[in-house]
């Protein structure tokens, strides 16, 4: 059994272990752990990205102080607390300090700052790679690309932030495919280009959703539904209520590093189901490709290397 003095000198070696341990881990790093929720609003992530940047004073301002700084009002750095986690911004305020207190280290937080975009492509990288483990098993996109080239018309949807991938997949598909339609307002304008649709002999919609989900996006799913079409949905979380709507989800993280979400995942996984419709009719893929060729050659659509 050791002695009392040797017992101290034990618990100060174990002290001092984890001490090290937790100085490793860098004060961004730790903010980022801290601020990495997808759902945050893009007034949120200036917020985030504010004290990322801003640690050692941030972390000991009011919140009128705060506030200002940033240029939000002071109902959003509370709501910007609870989004994170904690019942309030003293309690934010409390954490950011303990983080605080450790970057006194000079140079670290100006290293730190010029990692931002590299940090926020390493998680677009983990995003890719998490999607290349689901097509190890590729046969749920092949089936799903076999029915969408299949509908005619087919109809594609995305609404507010979701537009920029429903306008890129719809421009492809239309290569390939006879008929595509692609709905990007919400509301009654999105209920008559579905109902239209599904009388016109469609059988599938597919539809985008990426943070932060509209309802518009949730309530045009569901008439798509009640109107006899199948919707297969891109979205970045398996679970909630637009994925619980449609019959099949493919779920693909979405880059949240930055004020803005990036799409690398969601946009390699559109070009999948895209190369998956041009295997399903191989011979029709080819007689429309060739056939817009010979158009973009004859109008010169495009600047000859």
């Amino acid at each position: 059994m050791p002695s009392p003095q040797q017992a101290r000198a034990q618990a100060s070696a174990i002290t001092s272990g984890k001490a090290g341990q937790d100085t490793e881990v860098s004060p961004t790093s730790q903010l980022r752990a801290l601020f990495d929720r997808p759902r945050l609003s893009p007034g949120q992530r200036r917020i985030a990205q504010y004290l990322i940047e801003h640690i050692t004073e941030a972390a000991f301002l009011s919140i009128t102080d705060l506030a200002d700084r940033v240029g939000v009002s002071q109902p959003s750095v509370t709501r910007f607390a609870s989004a994170v986690g904690f019942s309030g911004y003293p309690a934010l305020r409390e954490k950011l300090q303990s983080i605080a207190l450790g970057t006194f280290a000079g140079g670290a937080a100006e290293e730190n700052r010029a990692n931002e975009l590299q940090a926020a492509v390493d998680a677009e990288i983990e995003n890719l790679e998490n999607l290349r483990r689901d097509f190890a098993d590729a046969d749920r996109v092949i089936e799903v690309g076999r029915q969408l080239s299949q509908s005619t018309p087919l109809t594609v949807l995305g609404l507010r932030i979701s537009v920029s991938l429903a306008e890129y997949f719809a421009y492809a598909a239309r290569r390939i495919h006879p008929d595509v339609r692609l709905v990007t307002l919400g509301g009654s304008v999105a209920y008559d280009a579905l109902l239209q649709s599904r009388e016109a002999g469609g059988t599938w919609v597919l539809a985008f959703s990426m943070p932060r989900h509209a309802h518009e996006t949730l309530t045009a799913v569901q008439v798509a539904r009640r109107a006899g079409l199948k919707v297969a949905l891109i979205t970045d979380l398996a679970l909630g209520p637009i994925a619980d709507e449609a019959d099949v989800t493919f779920a693909t993280g979405t880059g949240s590093r930055l004020v803005f979400d990036s799409y690398a995942a969601p946009g390699v996984m559109c070009a999948a189901l895209l190369q998956a419709m041009t295997d399903a009719d191989p011979e029709r893929t080819q007689a429309r490709l060739e056939e817009y060729e010979q158009v973009a050659d004859q109008h010169q659509f495009f600047i000859r290397d």
